[in-house]
């Protein structure tokens, strides 16, 4: 469910070699990988749907997992406030640790999600 939201973002597609099992190999999203790792990007712009896509990513992490720490990974130049806020908004309702990091830029709203 998650990763065709993810497709309709704009962030691009990109698969790894994945899982080995007896099935043979299975190709591997690997922003699937990253958020099974609890790791989130936000990239680009912060507009409705990026922020619809993070904050469903913090909810279902939470949801999984609500006391493991998730890392959020920033490169953004800003955006919308009112998606930002919304982002902003999940990270301080869940219970997960959440800690940032900026690679690249944080500016305007996204300078606000760095902390």
């Amino acid at each position: 469910m998650l990763g065709a939201a993810r497709r309709a973002c704009c962030m691009p597609r990109a698969r790894i070699r994945g899982i080995h099992s007896n099935r043979g190999e299975r190709a591997y999203d690997i922003f699937s990988r990253l958020l099974k790792e609890r790791i989130v990007i936000v990239n680009g712009q912060i507009d409705d749907n990026t922020s619809n896509l993070i904050v469903a990513q913090l909810l279902f992490l939470e949801s999984q997992h609500p006391d493991k720490p998730i890392q959020m990974y920033i490169n953004s130049p800003g955006g919308v406030v009112t998606a930002g806020l919304a982002i902003y908004d999940t990270m301080q309702y869940v219970r997960c640790p959440i800690s940032t990091l900026c690679i690249g830029q944080a500016a305007s709203m996204a300078s606000l999600l760095l902390g």
